[in-house]
């Protein structure tokens, strides 16, 4: 994307400032957000910044482009407080995107989840069945049915994307959200520190373990191509729990067993296996996960 004026709210968080800092050498990129799951030390200095909620009335919506990643992006971020999950979730989407509407902006991107799938071992693509088994997957479900209502209602480019288990690592802007981390970052830390990583159940779940370059690059396409709709994003592969510590133990050069614990999140919900099938974004703008599981967690671990 070039010369365009853009909105990021959630943008000081993890995937919302490395979007924005990648976004703004060549726009105008201005964020919103509270900093309750980021920090403004996150964003280059370019990049003009707002501490403020999405609740909020009279927010910069007067762009070209929003990218609305603000969320609490957490199964156990919402079982703390459901009331406040919706209204950052959903409440917080409509604000922001009625807001926008009305400054005359009619394209707007924002993050739904592949928690809606449930568990898959096959690639899930977006027209297989899902379902709101958690707070959190009934919020992103929400998102998605009010992005039909602007889209329909309004002739607005609302795309939607499911974004499949996201990492960076502690050396990155995933530091600030501390123990809602994705496991890569949560892992890493301890092994590195020669402590245990907890593993939920025996570590075979798995996850499509997409790397936040990757996820950024296709939340920026989704907006150059003003996409309506919803769209998957992930590699297309998944790994288990137990691979991904093997694999940090060989990267760091550590020998580190991880504890297995009972899983506290009841089986009937968990989300056991996600997978991605990213063929719709593929064909619609050329997207493609470059990094794979070992680039990855090379990039995680350098730090340490």
């Amino acid at each position: 994307m070039e010369g365009e004026r853009i909105l990021v709210t959630g943008g000081a968080g993890f995937i919302g400032s490395n979007l924005a800092n990648r976004l703004v050498p060549n726009n105008d990129v201005i964020v919103v957000d509270d900093c309750s799951l980021g920090t403004a030390d996150n964003l280059s200095p370019d990049v003009e910044f707002h501490d403020r909620s999405v609740l909020d009335d009279a927010l910069p919506t007067d762009v070209d482009v929003v990218f609305h990643l603000a969320a609490l992006s957490s199964y156990a971020m919402h079982e703390t407080d459901p009331r406040r999950g919706v209204r950052v979730n959903v409440e917080g989407f409509v604000n922001v995107v009625e807001q926008a509407r009305r400054d005359g902006c009619d394209a707007v991107v924002y993050a739904s989840s592949s928690s809606v799938y449930g568990t898959r071992t096959d690639p899930a693509a977006e027209a297989t069945t899902v379902s709101a088994n958690t707070g959190y997957e009934a919020s992103k479900l929400a998102r998605e049915r009010y992005g039909e209502y602007f889209s329909a209602h309004y002739d607005m480019s609302i795309a939607g994307l499911r974004l499949f288990s996201v990492y960076q690592g502690y050396g990155g802007a995933e530091t600030h959200k501390g123990r809602y981390a994705n496991v890569i970052a949560q892992f890493a830390a301890d092994i590195a520190d020669d402590r245990p990583p907890v593993v939920y159940g025996d570590g075979t779940q798995t996850r499509d373990f997409t790397h936040v370059s990757d996820a950024v690059r296709a939340i920026e396409l989704a907006g150059a191509h003003r996409l309506d709709g919803v769209y998957n994003v992930g590699t297309g592969d998944h790994h288990s729990f137990n691979e991904i510590v093997d694999l940090l133990n060989e990267t760091l050069g550590t020998d580190v067993a991880p504890e297995y614990v009972a899983n506290p999140i009841p089986g009937s919900i968990y989300v056991h296996d996600t997978r991605a099938d990213a063929s719709k974004i593929g064909a619609a703008t050329g997207w493609e996960a470059e990094i794979d599981i070992e680039a990855g967690i090379e990039a995680v671990c350098e730090p340490y």
